[in-house]
């Protein structure tokens, strides 16, 4: 499982030219995910972002969780983190599960990360063709790969 989490002071979802999320101060995460991925990585990546200390204490050090700010989760999926540049310029997405997979994977994502938030997570819809807008704060942009736990 791949995200990009960004530290956001707003961000939105549009499709077809509807608003279907949008969040104030926050994360905006997006997230890729694979066949290899399990309920294991789930739970890690849901505890790694509610507890990624990125927002600024009142001596603007980056010292405070999500979780701690009343912040919001705005999560995305995006199955093109998968993508494999090596060969040619055209991406392939071989690894980026597919919806029969990809579909339960990021609805137990959900869940955990309200369950680890403590509230409601916004989300875009899964397969959608979104528009996605946001106003990165800082900027603080921080890639994760479930696989690779550095």
């Amino acid at each position: 499982m791949r995200a990009v989490i960004q530290r956001v002071t707003h961000a939105s979802v549009t499709i077809d030219g509807t608003i279907k999320s949008a969040i104030q101060q926050g994360l905006l995460v997006l997230i890729g995910i694979e066949d290899a991925d399990a309920t294991e990585d789930v739970e890690w990546l849901s505890n790694k972002i509610v507890n990624l200390r990125i927002f600024d204490d009142e001596n603007k050090v980056p010292n405070i969780a999500v979780k701690d700010t009343d912040g919001d989760i705005l999560l995305v999926s995006q199955f093109t983190l998968h993508a494999a540049t090596k060969k040619g310029n055209r991406p392939s997405y071989i690894k980026a599960s597919k919806p029969d997979i990809a579909i339960p994977m990021y609805e137990q994502m959900i869940v955990q990360l309200e369950n680890d938030l403590g509230k409601k997570i916004f989300t875009g819809a899964f397969g959608a063709d979104m528009k996605v807008a946001l106003l990165n704060d800082g900027p603080v942009t921080i890639w994760i790969d479930t696989k690779n736990r550095e």
